[in-house]
């Protein structure tokens, strides 16, 4: 693939602006041996935490912040995902190296982390360089994702210093409370279908079996790949909600963004992803992948499939909320709550039919 493919920023959405004369300053005080002018650019995905590509002479770094209007601390917590950050890129290759970490909100309105920015390529849709692609690379991108999710998996997070970061006992049972929490908190329509499919996770929390080090978010958009070599991952992005836990909710998440093509017209809304393209594993298939590479059974994925399109209905109807609210007036979100509608009806579907295929 050609540098064209390379993921790149573009102008800051309105509402969404840094004061650049301050952070200019700062930078020129904070990094040594750096010279301006700052130039500042937005990154155009993602639909959490802000992402700002920052050039400061020729060096080139990316900038996270919370979103605007966000209120939800656990999940916006930039020390934390700093701190994350920095014990991985000293045993794990595949993450961005961080250069600081601020508190002091006078600065752009709120606390801030910077990384060294990555150049790759980032398939965020299956219309984007992802449709370049033929079937057999397909294939190794998500063979690749899988064996990623794994290493991460098997890395020992009390080595690394990340021993701390979360209470993997009795994980799984509390983040469905806490997911079910979150959405009555920013919920703004009646589906009853995604308090149903609350209820029955509630009683049905299989029992862990293990616990590591889980992402929360993997998927295609959160991994950057090698240009001269996309079926390899450079690196892993947006740790935002990282944890201790178990694995196979990591798993869960990951499935509730691989659409499939016999899937019901409701499951259409995610067909964009570039999990969605012909040559891809289906879902079953991603299960048995993973099982085979990490030596964990998957004995219930049917709970986590229907958990990560439960946990993902959440996180939509927290950004809808914001929407909703007037604290962001980026138009993709404007009908994000029709879209946790359509993920709760499919999580409903897969427990209906006790299964995560074959489900259209």
């Amino acid at each position: 693939m050609t540098s064209n493919n390379l993921d790149t920023s573009t102008k800051i959405r309105p509402g969404e602006e840094l004061d650049i004369q301050a952070l200019e300053a700062y930078l020129m005080n904070k990094i040594k041996g750096s010279h301006g002018p700052l130039v500042v650019e937005q990154f155009p995905g993602g639909a959490s935490n802000l992402t700002y590509m920052i050039k400061l002479g020729e060096r080139q770094m990316v900038l996270r912040r919370p979103p605007f209007g966000a209120n939800i601390k656990g999940g916006h917590d930039m020390g934390r995902e700093f701190k994350v950050l920095s014990s991985l890129s000293q045993h794990y290759s595949k993450v961005p190296a961080p250069v600081l970490f601020e508190t002091d909100e006078d600065i752009i309105g709120a606390e801030f982390y910077i990384m060294d920015r990555i150049q790759g390529i980032i398939f965020r849709t299956k219309n984007g360089p992802a449709k370049n692609l033929d079937k057999q690379q397909i294939w190794k991108i998500a063979d690749a994702l899988i064996d990623t999710m794994v290493e991460l998996h098997q890395l020992d997070y009390e080595a690394i210093g990340l021993g701390d970061l979360g209470r993997p006992s009795g994980f799984t049972a509390r983040q469905v409370e806490g997911w079910t929490r979150r959405y009555q908190k920013a919920k703004t329509d009646e589906f009853p279908q995604i308090d149903e499919v609350a209820q029955w996770l509630a009683s049905n929390v299989p029992e862990q079996c293990n616990a590591s080090l889980i992402h929360n978010d993997f998927k295609h958009d959160n991994v950057i790949m090698d240009p001269e070599d996309p079926t390899k991952v450079l690196a892993v992005l947006d740790w935002e909600m990282c944890t201790l836990g178990d694995p196979l909710t990591d798993l869960g998440t990951t499935l509730s963004y691989w659409p499939n093509p016999e899937d019901p017209a409701l499951m259409q809304m995610v067909a964009q992803n570039p999990a969605a393209l012909p040559g891809n594993p289906r879902r079953q298939e991603v299960v048995e992948m993973y099982a085979m590479k990490s030596g964990n059974e998957v004995d219930n994925a049917v709970f986590y499939f229907a958990y990560g399109l439960f946990k993902l209905a959440g996180v939509v109807q927290q950004i809808y909320y914001r929407y909703h609210k007037g604290f962001t007036k980026d138009k993709r979100f404007a009908n994000m709550n029709h879209f946790g509608a359509a993920l709760g009806s499919m999580a409903a579907l897969a427990i209906e039919k006790d299964k995560i295929y074959d489900l259209g």
